[in-house]
């Protein structure tokens, strides 16, 4: 009895850690084929366009991701603060508590950040305006809104790197606590 048929979701749910981990560069077809248990032509039967078309499923994964977990929570009605509580308690859960990279900053580097450029761009700054007008509904200028929500991702992203590259989750966690009172 032969084993049942991934659907493409199941796949890309299963490239994305290999990608989190490897980035495009490293990322290779062996280690893509090991990540989902499926051969090369099986891998390709999904992806006819190879690695390129993988990374660019992973990435919109992570777009769609960042929508409903992240920017939909930002634009529901309520009080600011209680919308960016649920922001950085999906930013927890997503980066398992720190432990995991961030796919837009891994997909930024390399040979696929020429490739990905744009689409990476357009999330951050979509993430970056959508922030920053619940800050101004809290009645923080718009300039320094803006400011601020630059500086909260920055915070976000850099501290996932020093989380991963020191090996304290801690850092990540601290940085997400610290984030409604940074931030209003």
């Amino acid at each position: 009895m032969s084993a049942p048929l991934m659907s493409r979701e199941e796949v890309i749910a299963k490239l994305v850690p290999v990608f989190r981990q490897y980035g495009y560069d490293g990322a290779t077809l062996a280690k893509l084929s090991e990540s989902t248990g499926l051969g090369r032509a099986s891998l390709y039967h999904h992806f006819p366009n190879g690695k390129r078309e993988m990374a660019a499923a992973v990435l919109n994964y992570m777009n769609q991701w960042l929508e409903s977990s992240v920017l939909e929570p930002l634009r529901q009605d309520g009080e600011p603060a209680e919308r960016i509580c649920v922001m950085s308690t999906n930013l927890y859960k997503f980066y398992n508590c720190g432990k995991d990279a961030c796919l837009l900053a891994v997909l930024a580097l390399g040979e696929s950040r020429d490739l990905f450029h744009t689409q990476i761009q357009k999330a951050l700054n979509t993430w970056i305006e959508t922030l920053s007008h619940v800050l101004v509904e809290a009645g923080v200028e718009p300039n320094c809104a803006r400011r601020r929500s630059e500086n909260a991702i920055l915070k976000i992203q850099g501290s996932l790197v020093l989380a991963r590259g020191l090996n304290d989750t801690g850092l990540f966690e601290r940085v997400l606590q610290c984030l409604i009172e940074d931030l209003l």
